[in-house]
């Protein structure tokens, strides 16, 4: 019991530290610090705390998820960089779920690839034999036609 305090307290002050740091804070006010923009570092951590700051900001008014007072292109940089470190992880860890496969998996796989190719193999066969059973069968055909004329000629002469 005494853990779960620890880790919601612990949570409760990571969170409003990264409120803290959040775009649109008094600390990129131009009215309250005038000549404080945003920069590149900034931008990247703003871009990092991006999932925190837009679950936060539709409660309050302070807390925004892109700072509007920065530097211009170093901060959008940090901003696309934080963004796709978080993002990007997420879809990584995501695409290696769905993409492992245990040794039972590829051992279903590996034995219906083996009853595919047994029952091909055994169905070829089949038919080879029953091809050649139609060849024996018309060269019977053509030996008793073959000899019945030669019984014919024999009779004729």
């Amino acid at each position: 019991m005494y853990r779960q305090f620890i880790l919601v307290g612990l949570l409760i002050f990571i969170v409003g530290f990264c409120v803290s740091c959040a775009p649109g804070n008094d600390r990129w006010d131009p009215d309250i610090n005038p000549g404080s923009r945003a920069n590149l570092w900034a931008g990247l951590w703003h871009g990092l705390i991006i999932v925190i700051t837009f679950v936060v900001s539709p409660f309050t008014n302070t807390v925004g998820i892109y700072e509007g007072n920065n530097v211009g292109w170093a901060y959008n940089l940090g901003y696309i960089i934080g963004v796709s470190i978080v993002f990007g992880g997420i879809l990584r860890s995501q695409r290696r779920k769905k993409h492992h496969m245990s040794k039972r998996d590829w051992d279903k796989i590996g034995n219906k690839i083996e009853e595919k190719v047994r029952t091909g193999i055994k169905k070829w066969l089949d038919e080879a034999d029953q091809k050649e059973a139609k060849e024996k069968e018309w060269e019977e055909i053509a030996n008793r036609i073959e000899q019945k004329i030669k019984d014919a000629l024999k009779d004729w002469d």
